[in-house]
């Protein structure tokens, strides 16, 4: 974040100093004549407006003060470059969290399949091996497989060894049926419980890998906690301190930092739109224009934010999918569960299990990501809900919120459930 200017905002600090800080109350009009040219500012008066001294006083003291404002300033760029950093591990870290809950889910899902699919072929195996069973029974009984000289020996003329052979020839046929089927039965038996141990394992290590993503993100959450609450302490002595040099109430103080601080991110959001727009443009010129990739949302847009607009002012929580608690991607899984539409809690599978748009295809109801990177690398989701505003679980420290789009830093991709 850049260190914010003071110009306009402290002028309008003086302006406000001058009327607000006791003792900064104007003069009646002196009668004209020597005794006024004294340079010790008149007493106030009881007329609430602010002498010609008492400006030029408040603006000297502004001025005077200025370097120290400035430093306070890049102090609390700092403090909030801090915040935003643990903001993102923990978020990084909560939603690796939510990945390996979804991928051990998966796998317990394979495991159950796999284990069923083992079962069945051994249940098939059974069934063949007793046909194999009574078909080698059946052929010993016969005397299948005799040699020719056996066969003219043994048959009673050429219409007798005909018939035999024909005979043989059908149940050797049968023989060879039921024995090639107990083999492949009992291939598929193997390969079915390979499959099933390989399953387990699978199911376990995503179940370890979970837990130690669980580890991580309550680290990073437990640190988010401690240095939002550092960070809003440093900030409060921060403000105190800029309201005594700029002569203003710590409220007016605030505000202008807030509105600072907003200004920072609004030049920042729309230079990053202003690039992100480009690029679509250039994208735009090497390929034919096309319908919008993705339909409208359904019904069920109306009925997720309906959801989303009622949690609002409920707390954030790692991992929290409700019913009082949410992080980011458990309360869009939840509002569009309302919505009729099945959704991971997992940021990066909303993404992959969506249909991607460009910022000027979102409609109520669509996805808005941010990331480090890819979408293999998003850390955080919300909900749009039409006219440059969001629904979504932010942070610790920061309830369910409606705020701009670009309230923190402009998102990276967009999606239609």
């Amino acid at each position: 974040m850049r260190s914010p200017s003071i110009g306009s905002g402290l002028a309008a600090l003086v302006l406000t100093a001058v009327v607000c800080v006791p003792g900064a109350q104007a003069d009646p009009p002196a009668d004209p004549g020597p005794s006024t040219t004294s340079s010790t500012p008149s007493a106030p008066t009881t007329s609430g407006v602010p002498s010609a001294a008492d400006v030029r006083a408040a603006r000297d003291r502004a001025a005077g003060a200025e370097g120290e404002v400035a430093a306070i300033q890049q102090r609390m760029a700092a403090a909030a470059a801090e915040l935003d950093g643990a903001t993102v591990r923990a978020a990084k870290a909560t939603e690796a969290w939510n990945g390996a809950r979804w991928a051990a889910r998966r796998a317990r899902a394979t495991e159950r399949r796999a284990t069923a699919d083992a079962a069945a072929a051994d249940q098939a195996l059974a069934v063949h091996k007793e046909a194999y069973r009574e078909a080698v029974i059946a052929a010993q009984g016969m005397g299948l497989e005799l040699s020719v000289v056996e066969a003219f020996v043994d048959a009673d003329g050429i219409d007798s060894l005909l018939e035999r052979s024909a005979a043989d020839e059908h149940v050797q046929a049968l023989f060879d049926q039921r024995r090639d089927a107990y083999v492949d039965a009992s291939a598929a038996a193997a390969s079915a419980a390979d499959a099933a141990t390989a399953a387990t394992a699978e199911a376990e290590r995503t179940l370890a890998d979970a837990r130690v993503a669980r580890d991580r993100a309550r680290a990073a959450a437990r640190e988010a906690e401690a240095v939002t609450a550092r960070i809003e302490g440093r900030r409060t002595r921060l403000v105190k301190r800029l309201a005594r040099l700029q002569g203003v109430s710590v409220a007016v103080a605030g505000a202008y930092q807030a509105a600072v601080d907003a200004e920072a991110a609004a030049e920042a959001a729309a230079l990053k739109a202003a690039a992100d727009a480009e690029a679509v443009k250039q994208d735009a010129k090497a390929a034919a224009p096309g319908p919008d990739p993705a339909p409208a949302p359904s019904d069920g847009a109306a009925a997720a934010i309906a959801f989303a607009r009622g949690q609002l002012g409920e707390p954030y929580r790692w991992g929290a999918a409700g019913p009082n608690a949410w992080d980011c991607s458990g309360l869009v899984a939840r509002a569009w569960a309302a919505g009729g539409t099945s959704l991971p809690h997992y940021s990066v599978a909303q993404y992959e299990q969506s249909t991607p748009i460009t910022r000027d295809q979102l409609r109520p109801g669509d996805l808005v990501f941010w990331s480090d990177g890819g979408p293999g690398a998003i850390f955080h989701v919300a909900l749009y809900v039409g006219e440059g505003r969001i629904i979504h679980a932010p942070r610790t420290g920061r309830p369910v919120t409606e705020e701009s789009i670009d309230y923190w830093r402009s998102p990276d991709f967009f999606a239609r459930p």
